[in-house]
Parts: structure tokens; sequence; C-alpha cells
């Protein structure tokens, strides 16, 4: 049988310092094995890490998340990439997540060092399709990914 697993400051602080080390600047948790039909993930995230703007079609792939920790920045973008609604999701705060539907273009910023993300979806783990990525936007790795991350920590300021 398998034990609980508790979503507690040690498992931030060990998210956090492993963010940080990550050439990415976020590191995940797991806490499902890869072919559950239910996905649940805890996420250390670091200002520096880009989040390519993207949706999920699939109609059984709608995306709760939650700010467990810290301080995030969510972009909501129409199909050409205008921002239609942001919100800054804080842990303890007035808005502390969103529940996304599929279909709809999202990314987020990172607000404060440190900050941890709860995230959850029908699994099993696809990769995104050509049609759920923004053409819009660069992609992780791409050129002009650094400037876009910029913009998008901008919407904040």
């Amino acid at each position: 049988m398998s034990q609980p697993a508790f979503i507690d400051q040690s498992l931030f602080a060990g998210l956090a310092l492993k963010a940080a080390e990550s050439p990415r600047g976020r590191h995940h948790h797991s806490f499902h094995d890869a072919l559950e039909p239910f996905h649940r993930l805890a996420v250390g995230l670091q200002p520096s890490t880009y989040v390519a703007p993207h949706r999920h079609l699939s109609d059984d792939k709608a995306e709760t998340l939650l700010a467990l920790k810290g301080r995030l920045g969510l972009l909501v973008f129409d199909d050409q990439g205008a921002v239609i609604d942001k919100r800054v999701l804080e842990a303890g705060g007035d808005c502390i997540g969103v529940d996304l539907p599929p279909g709809v273009y999202h990314s987020l910023v990172v607000l404060e060092a440190d900050s941890v993300l709860f995230d959850c979806k029908a699994g099993p783990y696809i990769p995104l399709t050509q049609d759920e990525q923004a053409q819009w936007a660069p992609r992780e790795g791409e050129e002009g990914m650094a400037e876009y991350l910029t913009w998008m920590l901008a919407q904040f300021d």
C-alpha cells in the first residue's frame, strides 16, 4: 500500500533548491504514477523559468493551478496572442489559483523566488501538439524567448 505524501515546507524547500539548480528554473515532484488517469504535481519555480504559452485541446485536459507558496502571474491569451486576462496567484492571497478549461491559451511567470505551484489535470502525459503550442510566442530555448519572458513579466509591474 502507498504511503501518504505530505505537501509541506520540507517539500517546498527541496523543490525550490532543485529549481534553483536546474537550467530551466523549475523542478517538479509527481504524486502520481505515469499511467494514472489523474496527474498531480508540485512544481518549484524560479523567476528565470519560461513557460511558453500553450493550451490543452483534449476535452479531458482541464487544468487546475494553485499557488502553494509565493507569487505567480497567470496570463490568458486569445488565439492571436493578445492578453485577455491576467491575475496574480498568491499563496494565502486574494486569488490562489485557477481552473482552466480545455482550449484556453495560458502561461505563468514567477513573481517571487522559490514559488511552488500545484498542477493537476487528466493523465497520461502527452507532449503538446503543434496546435497546442502558441504559434505567436517563442518556444522554450528559441530565439526571442528572453525578450518574451521580460514582456510577460512586465504585465505585472
